[in-house]
C-alpha cells in the first residue's frame, strides 16, 4: 500500500469486477489496464458457487492491486476477504452485518455500505462503522435493470448530511459523471462501462479524467 492511510484513498474511479464475462487471466489482464487507465480502486464481485475459483481469482487481484497500489475490496464475502487480505469488504443489505465484518477484519479494513436510494440507510451504516457508503443506480444500470433510482438531490443531502466519503453507481459515463461529482460524490462505481469496453484502460481514463484531481497525478 501506500504511505497515506487506506481511508485517505476513498475517492476517484473504483471498477467492480464483471466476473460474467471475464474470468482467470482475461479478468486479470482487464483489471491491469484499468488500473494503468486510472482506477484507484478495485472490488471483485462474483456471485458465482466455486469457491476455489474466486479464491483463485481473488488472490491474484490482490496481488495486482498491492503492486499498483491501489485499494481492494471483496463484495459481499467477509472470509474470502479476510483470506486473502484485501483492504475490506463492500456490503449490501443481505450481507454480512457491518460491525460482524469490523470485528473480523480489523479496525484498519474499509468496510462499505450499499445505500441504494436511501439517506436512512447511510446514516445506519455510518453509526455501524462503515468507511464509505454507495447509492445507485444514479442512471438505468444494464447490470441491475430493476435497481430503485438514486436522485442527484440525494447525494447534495448526503454531502451536508454525512462525514464518510460518498460513492454513485449505476450508468455513469464520463459524459454525465461530472454531474454526479458535482452533487456530492467522491467515487464512481463503474462495471460495465470499463471492463465491457473495446479498451479497459481507455475506458478507465476516460472517466479518471472528470475528476478534479486528476490533473495533480
Amino acid at each position: 500500500m501506500t504511505t497515506s492511510s487506506p481511508r485517505q484513498q476513498l475517492s476517484g474511479l473504483y471498477v467492480v469486477t464483471d466476473t460474467t464475462t471475464l474470468r482467470g487471466d482475461a479478468l486479470l489482464r482487464a483489471v491491469a489496464e484499468s488500473i494503468l487507465g486510472g482506477a484507484r480502486m478495485v472490488q471483485y464481485r462474483d456471485k458465482s458457487a466455486d469457491p476455489a475459483l474466486r479464491l483463485k481469482e481473488a488472490t491474484a487481484l490482490r496481488s495486482l492491486c498491492a503492486e499498483h497500489q491501489v485499494l481492494f475490496l471483496i463484495n459481499d464475502d467477509v472470509p474470502l476477504a479476510e483470506a486473502v487480505g484485501a483492504d475490506g469488504v463492500h456490503l449490501g443489505r443481505e450481507d454480512a452485518a457491518i460491525a460482524a465484518a469490523r470485528q473480523r477484519l480489523g479496525s484498519d479494513a474499509i468496510i462499505g455500505a450499499s445505500c441504494y436510494d436511501q439517506l436512512s440507510l447511510a446514516h445506519q451504516a455510518v453509526l455501524a462503522g462503515a468507511d464509505y457508503v454507495a447509492f445507485g443506480a444514479v442512471f438505468p444500470s444494464r447490470i441491475k435493470p430493476d435497481a430503485r433510482h438514486a436522485p442527484l438531490d440525494l447525494f447534495r443531502q448526503a454531502r451536508s448530511a454525512l462525514a464518510v466519503p460518498i460513492c454513485a453507481i449505476g450508468g455513469l459515463t464520463p459524459a454525465n459523471a461530472p454531474t454526479v461529482l458535482a452533487a456530492g460524490a467522491d467515487m464512481l462505481a463503474v462495471i460495465s462501462a470499463v471492463f465491457n469496453a473495446p479498451d479497459c484502460r481507455v475506458a478507465a481514463a476516460r472517466f479518471h479524467s472528470v475528476f478534479p484531481q486528476a490533473g495533480n497525478d
